[in-house]
C-alpha cells in the first residue's frame, strides 16, 4: 500500500487502489447513514472535487460523527483506497473539521474552461443586436442588474445532466445565442428579435432555482417554484419596469410570446413543460436547446469513460443508451 504525499492535494481522479489518505479536504456531497445486517451503523457517502466523485464509506460508526460531517461542506479524511467489484471506494478511517480559509472552492465545483468575462462580453454584444426597441429595453433591465448579472455569470446550467459546472449557464446560453445566429437567418418568417431574448431568458431563473456555493443542489425556492415559472415572473417585473422607465405600455403580445418560449422549452409535458411549443420561436428554441444539451451529454459520456478497452460506455440514462467511443476521423483530443 501506498501513502500519499500531503504536501500536494490529491484530486479524486487521482486517487488509485492501494493507496492511503493521511490528511486530504474533499467536498461531501451526499451522506447517508447505513445499518449493516449485524446492527453496527456505518457511513455511506460520496467524496467530491472538481475532477470527479468516489464512493465513501466508514464502518463502525457513530450518529455523532455523522451528525459532524456537513453536507456540501468540506472535511480533512483519513483513509485507504480499495477495488470493489471494479470500482474505487474510499474506506474512511477518520475525518476532522476544516479551518477557515482552508478551502479554494475552485478546487471542488467544476468550472467552465472558458473565460467567463469573454462569454459575458460575447453574450452582451449579440443581444445589443436585438432590433425591437421593447425586447432590447426588457433584455437591458436583466443585463443591468448587477446581481443577477453576477449570478448568471456563475450558475450552473443544471445539477448534473449538462453543463453542471460554474459558468455552465452562461456556456450554454451562449452556444445557442451563437446557433441562433447561424440557423435562424434561414427562416426570414421566424423573428431572430423573439428568438434572441427568448434564449436569454429561457434558463435565467436557474440563477435563483440552484444553490452553487458549495454543492449542486435545489434551493427551496427551486424546489417550489423552479426555473421556468420564477423567469416568467421575472419577465413580468422587467416589462412593467420598462413601462414604468418609458411611460408607455409594454407590448402585450410581445410579453405573452416571450413567456410562452420560457413556458414551452423543455417541448414536452414530460420534460416539466407546462406547455407544448405553439409558435416558430418556441419550437426554434426547444431544438436548439436539446442539440446542446444532447451533445454535450454525448461527448461528456465519452471522455469521463476512462476504460479504454471497451468500445462503448456503460449505460446512460438521460440519453438512454451506450455511446460508441471510437473518434473515426481523428478529431478529438487524446486522453493525457
Amino acid at each position: 500500500m501506498t501513502t500519499a504525499n500531503t504536501s500536494r492535494r490529491r484530486t479524486i481522479a487521482e486517487l488509485q487502489p492501494g493507496e492511503r489518505i493521511d490528511d486530504q479536504i474533499y467536498r461531501i456531497a451526499q451522506k447517508d447513514l447505513r445499518t449493516t445486517s449485524n446492527g453496527s451503523l456505518y457511513i455511506h457517502a460520496v467524496l467530491a472535487d472538481k475532477t470527479g466523485q468516489l464512493l465513501g464509506r466508514m464502518w463502525n460508526a457513530s450518529e455523532a460523527i455523522y451528525a459532524s460531517m456537513p453536507e456540501g461542506g468540506f472535511l480533512h479524511f483519513r483513509g485507504r483506497v480499495e477495488s470493489y467489484k471494479g470500482n474505487r471506494q474510499f474506506i474512511i478511517d477518520g475525518v476532522r473539521q476544516t479551518e477557515a480559509g482552508a478551502v479554494d472552492l475552485t478546487d471542488f465545483l467544476p468550472s467552465t474552461e472558458r473565460d467567463v468575462e469573454e462569454m459575458w462580453a460575447r453574450l452582451q454584444e449579440i443581444l445589443r443586436g436585438i432590433e425591437n426597441r421593447d425586447l432590447l429595453a426588457l433584455v437591458g433591465k436583466f443585463i443591468k442588474d448587477e446581481p443577477f448579472a453576477a449570478n448568471f455569470k456563475r450558475a450552473p446550467a443544471a445539477v448534473e445532466i449538462h453543463h453542471a459546472f460554474i459558468g455552465g449557464l452562461l456556456e450554454h446560453t451562449l452556444n445557442l445565442l451563437e446557433l441562433a445566429l447561424l440557423v435562424i437567418p434561414r427562416y426570414p418568417k421566424v423573428s431572430l428579435d423573439l428568438v434572441l431574448a427568448g434564449i436569454f431568458l429561457h434558463d435565467a431563473g436557474k440563477t435563483h432555482e440552484l444553490a452553487y456555493d458549495t454543492n449542486f443542489s435545489y434551493t427551496a425556492d427551486g424546489q417550489l417554484i423552479g426555473h421556468i415559472v420564477q423567469a416568467v415572473l421575472w419577465v413580468h417585473e422587467k416589462a412593467a419596469e420598462v413601462e414604468d422607465e418609458t411611460g408607455r405600455p409594454f407590448p402585450h403580445p410581445i410579453e405573452t410570446a416571450l413567456k410562452h418560449i420560457i413556458l414551452a422549452h423543455h417541448g414536452k409535458y414530460e420534460y416539466g413543460s407546462p406547455r407544448l411549443p405553439a409558435t416558430p420561436e418556441a419550437v426554434a428554441i426547444h431544438y436548439l436547446d436539446n442539440l446542446d444539451a444532447k451533445l454535450y451529454q454525448y461527448v461528456n459520456a465519452i471522455e469521463k469513460d476512462n476504460d479504454d478497452e471497451k468500445e462503448f460506455t456503460d449505460y446512460v440514462r438521460s440519453l438512454e443508451t451506450r455511446i460508441y467511443k471510437p473518434d473515426v476521423m481523428g478529431i478529438r483530443p487524446k486522453k493525457s
